[in-house]
């Protein structure tokens, strides 16, 4: 009896959502694997590209990993973590960004089984994480340095790592090309870590060779005044002045009031003014400088005065663009231009502004410092340049981190069979369960090779069999999947690199995204706070002045009935006199919408009716509005059967 009266414990608020056990754990894997059958057919140089439209009406056409993740607007929360490590893998190392999903996707998909059996998550996040820390091992022990190589030989292996990246892109077709261009304007900028320093301009038109580099700066002609076509174009060794100020007369920020007893004092604060701003050009003029550049306006005054004392001007240069300038040129950006020197002036040896497609281009080039390139891209549709840049990207990152760690590992799916060899080997050592587990993240390290040839069209089983009878007999260490036969080939041999720390970084990810989601056996969605949604309603309703107390005071009820012989009346008129069609229609929806459904309670009725009262007053309004013609009518109206 004691029992039976014991008071029951509520923890969680009426109304929550929880899921755990078993069953929580598999839904999370399911959710995973759907996002990795998204991007599952990116992979590799026959990849398929994704076509994504947001509700914006914008299109993306890409088959990069973190591109399509992040586009996707993915809404489950294990499924997110997904989001989380493909940007992570994007910005630590800019490629491998497909591989890292599939990889996470496919230790999940291994280890369902296991979870399905009653297998406690622990014991596979333990083996997971021994797995895992044993192939990042085995990868830093085969890979190959290029460290102490000559100039031209860096250069062709670098251009070699980045032509493996650009392989998989929509601009495959000319990544020898491609390949050459981003190892130039990565060893332009040298150490500077600066990913901003490698600038890429889009132009639209002509095809992707027209595409060129230059090592210096180029930027978009910017807008111009009256007098800019009378400046020069063209300078050989010129000083180039950069600016942070505006060279324009401009008025009042603020309310300013003067007060003049004499009316000739009026010409003499306007003199003031233009002398200002011509001190400030004269200043610039007497500097030497024969290019300025500022990042705020240069008005019509100053690019005349420029233009008569061949000197070019542009103004509204963007922030990035300057400070690459800057960095290229050795000059330093100026807030004023009293006591310019020589030492904060920048050179180059050529300026010129060049057209380029339908754009005109300021182009500086043989830049002292040297720290900065630009990239030049032409092509077809839009989607197809922005696509480029996006590959752009990230064979610019691959070349920086082979730069940097310069290590580099076979591709075309031969690391991951050797590692995976190396782990069936070593789980024979494991006694216990353990071994199973080992076992599971080395068949799943095989999804890379099989993916690649489900992609290219090829027979996965058959090629996999012939990678394992390779890498079995010892000899076989760097052969992958030759995409061009359909067979197995030395990728080393044919020059199917990627960086080490691209392969290490995936593997990490995975196995730590693997395990941070076994780890998780329930989720606690909780419910919107349901007094929060009724003061939200109330305030929707009363909103500000006598809407809510008018009609608290006449009485919803039979306030309703009246609005709606109003507007009964409203529509007979409307059609009889051929009112716009806007008026017209605004009756019609508010006549549907104001009458109870026939469906549910009582109080719903009421609040129902309640909130279309609100609405009414709005609605009047908006059609007196759009119905001129029916206040130059006659008929009169009764004002009364309009709400307050």
């Amino acid at each position: 009896m004691s029992a039976m009266l014991q008071p029951q414990v509520i923890l969680l608020k009426e109304g929550t959502d929880t899921s755990q056990g078993k069953a929580q754990m598999v839904s999370n894997i399911n959710a995973c694997t759907a996002v990795v059958d998204t991007v599952r057919t990116t992979l590799g140089p026959r990849g398929m590209d994704k076509l994504i439209h947001d509700d914006k009406g914008g299109v993306t056409i890409s088959n990069d990993g973190a591109t399509i993740m992040r586009l996707l607007d993915i809404v489950h929360p294990a499924a997110n973590i997904l989001v989380d490590i493909a940007r992570s893998q994007d910005s630590e190392v800019g490629d491998g960004t497909t591989t890292v999903v599939l990889l996470a996707g496919e230790f999940l998909k291994e280890a369902k089984p296991y979870i399905e059996d009653g297998v406690h998550p622990h014991s596979l996040i333990r083996s997971y994480r021994t797995a895992g820390h044993l192939a990042t091992e085995k990868v830093k022990e085969l890979a190959v340095s290029i460290e102490g190589k000559s100039l031209e030989e860096k250069k062709s292996l670098l251009a070699k790592c980045a032509a493996t990246t650009l392989s998989s892109k929509l601009i495959g077709g000319e990544k020898e090309f491609f390949a050459s261009m981003v190892v130039d304007a990565v060893l332009a900028i040298g150490n500077d870590d600066r990913l901003n320093m490698i600038g890429i301009k889009k132009v639209p038109g002509g095809t992707m060779r027209d595409s060129f580099l230059v090592n210096g700066v180029a930027f978009k002609k910017t807008f111009s005044y009256a007098g800019f076509e009378q400046q020069p174009k063209k300078f050989l060794n010129p000083k180039i002045l950069l600016l942070n100020i505006e060279l324009e007369l401009k008025s009042e920020k603020e309310n300013a009031e003067i007060r003049l007893t004499d009316p000739l004092q009026y010409q003499s604060i306007v003199d003031a003014e233009w002398n200002i701003i011509y001190d400030k050009l004269d200043k610039c003029v007497k500097s030497g400088a024969k290019i300025v550049l500022s990042r705020l306006a240069i008005g019509d005054l100053a690019t005349q005065y420029f233009a008569d004392r061949d000197i070019f001007c542009a103004g509204r240069v963007t922030e990035e663009d300057l400070q690459r300038v800057a960095a290229a040129t050795g000059g330093t950006v100026q807030t004023s231009v009293n006591n310019v020197i020589d030492e904060v002036l920048g050179s180059c040896e050529v300026f010129e502004e060049r057209q380029v497609g339908n754009e005109r281009f300021n182009i500086f080039s043989g830049c002292p410092s040297g720290q900065t390139a630009t990239i030049v891209l032409r092509g077809g549709a839009d989607q197809f340049i922005e696509e480029a840049e996006r590959s752009l990207h990230d064979a610019i990152m691959i070349v920086r981190r082979a730069l940097k760690n310069s290590t580099v590992v076979p591709g075309g799916g031969a690391i991951d069979m050797e590692v995976s060899k190396y782990l069936r080997q070593h789980a024979r050592t494991i006694a216990g369960k353990s071994q199973f587990f080992v076992n599971s993240f080395a068949k799943a390290l095989e999804v890379i090779p099989r993916q690649l040839c489900d992609n290219a069209g090829f027979d996965a089983t058959d090629v996999l069999n012939k990678l394992r009878q390779k890498h079995a007999s010892g000899e076989g260490a760097n052969y992958g999947v030759d995409i061009n036969t359909g067979g197995i080939a030395d990728s080393f041999a044919n020059f199917v690199w990627e960086p080490a720390v691209v392969k290490i970084n995936a593997i990490n990810a995975a196995t730590e995204a693997a395990c941070l989601i076994l780890s998780v056996d329930e989720t606690v969605k909780n419910p919107k706070s349901e007094s929060a949604q009724g003061d939200a309603a109330a305030s929707a309703m009363g909103g500000r002045g006598r809407g809510g107390a008018a009609m608290r005071g006449r009485g919803g009820r039979g306030l309703y009935a009246e609005i709606v012989q109003y507007y009964l009346f409203i529509l007979r008129v409307s059609s009889h006199l051929k009112l716009g069609l806007n008026a017209v229609c605004k009756v019609n929806v508010l006549e549907m919408s104001l009458w109870p459904t026939k469906d549910g309670d009582e109080a719903t009725k009421r609040e129902d009716a309640r909130g279309e009262v609100a609405m009414a007053p709005l609605l009047v309004v908006a059609m007196r509005a759009t119905s001129s013609s029916l206040a130059e009518t006659s008929i009169g109206l009764n004002k009364s059967f309009v709400p307050d």
